[in-house]
């Protein structure tokens, strides 16, 4: 959100956000990435996660449009990382 409110780096405060969250979430994978065997697991996880939160910020804070396509979607990615959560042994 911050790097769409940065308006192209020109927005000081933004910019700033955006720089902080970045870290913080590079910060936070690496912690991660200590705490499971797979890197393929922990990056398919944070990434669906990314997407995830991303669209629906989209759609509550900047009146982004979701289809049935998208829908479809961002279920089979909550889906997905259930199915590597409960199932997969490259989760532990």
């Amino acid at each position: 959100m911050a790097l769409k409110l940065s308006d192209g780096y020109t927005k000081l405060i933004p910019t700033a956000v955006m720089a902080i969250s970045y870290t913080a979430c590079f910060y936070f994978l690496s912690k991660c990435l200590n705490q499971f065997n797979s890197v393929g697991y922990v990056y398919a996880i944070w990434a669906g996660f990314g997407i995830f939160l991303i669209t629906l910020l989209g759609i509550l804070f900047f009146k982004n449009e979701i289809d049935i396509a998208g829908i479809v979607g961002l279920s089979l990615i909550v889906i997905g990382a259930i199915v590597l959560n409960l199932f997969s042994k490259i989760s532990h």
